[in-house]
């Protein structure tokens, strides 16, 4: 549905939104141009109706920073048309994401996690999930795989991990998100440690969770309690400020995931970022949904998240993704 921001402005948030006769799976996008009041006035104003849309909200608008209470800002014709091409092929997805994303922005880190794994959950029941999953082919293990999922050094107060399947480009399993809960709790427990350092082996820092393990629990309830006692980013949520992550090559999913979490996040040139989890009917589960929030803000996560995207290095940086290029 397309708004003139004039009708915003001329008492349209005095009516309830669900009285708009919205459609299912829809979006209610508020076109700014030619309006000439306070863009920025306006969008404050409206903020607790726009909060209450069963569904997101998109503004159309020059000046980004004039539309902080939409889920999603677009500035040109274009970029609009390209955010709906990815919002309609997976539109359940992308609603409860954006519902999430409204919640999490408001709560502490630890709560957020809670609201982004009932999300997550809620989507693995669903119909965009069930289609995503029976139209991919499910690649086995590796059976060369030598050594640990993830190395781990110490020395002198500090601490190495490495993660160490670079054959998988680093895909986090079920045996590497284990290790990695474990690496983590046991670093909460020592205050000793000033700095922990995770990189990752091969040509990519992690290419995300393993496509193997996707749908392999029928309960999505006890799916969400396994990821309410092993997910790593919980760790990471109280202790990251003792983080360095040192990212390269691709960094897909939960990978950039986790490392949002860290006090410091240094990529390589070649790094590249891509959320991918909407267009497989769900959202970002490893902690993304709380992590991606809290150092890009609300609307551009909920871009890359529904865009699917791909996130240079050079624009990570001018967003505030991670902290340096080196």
């Amino acid at each position: 549905m397309n708004i003139d921001a004039q009708a915003l402005d001329h008492g349209l948030t005095a009516c309830d939104p669900l009285t708009l006769g919205l459609e299912p799976g829809g979006w209610v996008t508020i076109d700014f141009t030619g309006y000439t009041g306070d863009s920025g006035a306006l969008s404050a104003k409206s903020a607790g109706w726009l909060s209450r849309l069963p569904c997101p909200s998109i503004a159309l608008v020059a000046e980004p920073n004039q539309a902080k209470a939409f889920d999603l800002i677009v500035e040109s014709h274009d970029e609009l048309a390209r955010l709906e091409t990815a919002l309609r092929p997976n539109p359940i997805a992308s609603t409860v994401l954006i519902q999430a994303l409204r919640i999490i922005e408001q709560i502490d880190v630890q709560a957020g996690l809670v609201v982004e794994s009932l999300a997550y959950a809620t989507l693995q029941q669903g119909e965009e999930f069930r289609r995503w999953l029976a139209g991919i082919s499910r690649p086995s293990a590796s059976s060369d795989r030598d050594g640990p999922p993830i190395q781990v050094s110490q020395r002198d107060g500090e601490q190495d991990i490495v993660l160490n399947r670079p054959e998988a480009r680093n895909e986090i399993d079920v045996a590497m998100r284990d290790a990695l809960f474990e690496a983590f709790s046991r670093a909460a427990l020592d205050p000793d440690l000033t700095r922990i350092r995770v990189s990752g082996a091969g040509d990519s820092f992690s290419v995300g969770g393993a496509l193997r393990d996707f749908g392999q629990i029928d309960s999505a309830a006890a799916a969400h309690l396994i990821r309410s006692e092993r997910l790593p980013a919980r760790m990471l949520a109280d202790h990251g400020q003792r983080y360095h992550f040192h990212l390269h090559g691709a960094c897909v999913g939960a990978g950039i995931e986790m490392a949002a979490f860290a006090g410091r996040v240094t990529a390589e040139p070649n790094t590249f970022f891509r959320l991918p989890e909407v267009s497989m009917g769900l959202i970002a589960g490893a902690g993304g949904c709380v992590s991606i929030t809290k150092r890009i803000g609300r609307q551009k996560a909920a871009w890359m998240m529904i865009t699917g995207a791909r996130v240079t290095a050079k624009t990570a940086l001018g967003w505030g993704l991670i902290d340096a290029i080196t």
